[in-house]
């Protein structure tokens, strides 16, 4: 049987690692597809990274829209990310009857709906696995393997940049902005890094896995989205000292109202394995009806790691080349016709424990004042700390751990504690999921 003739946009990090692992493994890889799969046509700016990695025999061209239109190409790995020209160039190759496989998760999350509607159309696959936490097969798990459950919620730390700064922050008591400047230097982050460290990037990975897991449509502009920014060193120890550790994460839960879809630091029980990630790792905690929780660890980036996910795609794709396009695995897990109508609730209507850091002048009467205002909207304390100060005249600092309660009534809480003149600056809060 002819080998299956691949072409590559692209040839970055992640396009480098492909072709590296495509070539290395290349026997293994046939022998698991059923037959070889070549890369025939790439397209990069840099041809001379070509030269680099030892990509031999293969064509080059600097204009993408050569291999997306070239009738000899059977499958188009668009790993060019952002949102133009993938989008054109990936519903172009859509209308050429080519199937898809990209790494690009702003694109799915934003224009996913779209995309799929027209692969349907035209009776192709288009493969995503890499787009959401790098090597680890998270959409696979979620739309096969654990095809027999309801899932119940899921939460997950998508984002390494933003935990290797937490990580970092937490083991070496380092400030936030230290350590991103050291996670731009390694090259975890951007120079201007605000998709990572403000939730974007997470918030992309997560309408993607919400919508896999509960059967909507993608939805990112309904996610509600905060960074970790406003964390500081203190915050870090205050949780630790309190038995937890912050993590940013994604989390997506069905409730009887909707679907909550929320990305925002978490105060996490250290005893759990998900709060023990650290560095630039990622992990997905899945929790089913049937199975229960189950974990999904390892590289969240990183050339090969990606790589894996991105020729674990081309693979099934040349499994699926003579399937009957009717029979094959839904896009979202679920048959177009069937995705749900169900909402994505408002953050107002969630329900969290808090963790609360104010700073307060040092007089009689503080604490009371603001447990009093906590009762009137039915908050109720789980745990204090509050750090005496050190000096006449010196603010306080009062730490405090709340039940689960609403939003919406945490925020009419937190309005009245800042109006208080006894308070300094605003209350710092942070979200608590026991993850049970």
């Amino acid at each position: 049987m002819k080998p299956v003739k691949v072409g590559l946009l692209g040839l970055g990090t992640v396009g480098g690692g492909t072709a590296t692992v495509l070539k290395r493994n290349a026997e293994e890889i046939a022998r698991r597809a059923g037959r070889g799969i070549e890369i025939d046509f790439i397209a990069t700016l840099e041809p001379e990274r070509a030269v680099e990695l030892g990509v031999k025999d293969i064509r080059l061209t600097q204009d993408a829209n050569e291999v997306v239109n070239d009738p000899n190409i059977d499958i188009i790995v668009e790993l060019i990310g952002g949102y133009s020209p993938a989008k054109e160039l990936v519903l172009q190759a859509i209308e050429n009857g080519k199937h898809v496989v990209t790494a690009n998760k702003a694109l799915i999350a934003i224009h996913g709906d779209e995309i799929f509607a027209k692969a349907q159309e035209k009776g192709v696959v288009v493969a995503f696995e890499a787009a959401v936490a790098g090597g680890i097969p998270i959409i696979k798990a979620l739309r096969e393997g654990l095809a027999a459950n309801s899932v119940e919620w899921l939460a997950g730390i998508i984002n390494g940049t933003g935990n290797f700064i937490l990580s970092e922050m937490r083991e070496k008591g380092r400030d936030f902005d230290d350590v991103l400047a050291e996670a731009q230097a390694l090259g975890y982050a951007e120079a201007d890094p605000t998709f990572d460290v403000e939730g974007i990037d997470a918030a992309h990975k997560l309408s993607i896995l919400s919508s896999i897991a509960f059967g909507v449509p993608l939805q990112f502009d309904k996610t509600y989205t905060e960074g970790i920014s406003k964390i500081t060193q203190e915050d870090v120890a205050y949780a630790e000292e309190l038995g937890y550790r912050i993590k940013h994460l994604g989390v997506a839960r069905r409730t009887a109202t909707g679907i909550e879809q929320r990305v925002h630091p978490t105060l996490i029980p250290k005893g759990r394995l998900i709060a023990n990630v650290n560095g630039v790792m990622n992990a997905v905690l899945v929790k089913g009806d049937a199975v229960g929780a189950t974990l999904y660890y390892g590289a969240g980036a990183g050339d090969e790691a990606t790589a894996s996910a991105v020729i674990a795609d081309i693979i099934d794709v040349t499994r699926t080349l003579t399937t009957d396009p009717e029979n094959r695995v839904p896009h979202l897990a679920f048959q177009p016709s069937e995705l749900a109508d169900t909402p994505i609730v408002g953050m107002d209507s969630v329900e969290t424990a808090f963790y609360l850091r104010l700073s307060a002048k040092n007089e009689a009467g503080v604490l009371a004042e603001v447990t009093r205002i906590l009762g009137d909207e039915n908050i109720s304390i789980e745990a204090f700390i509050q750090k005496e100060s050190k000096q006449a005249g010196e603010n306080v600092t009062i730490i405090l751990l709340t039940h689960r309660v609403n939003e919406g009534d945490m925020n009419k809480a937190l309005a009245q504690i800042e109006a208080l003149s006894v308070i300094q600056g605003d209350v710092m809060r942070i979200r608590v999921e026991e993850l049970s």
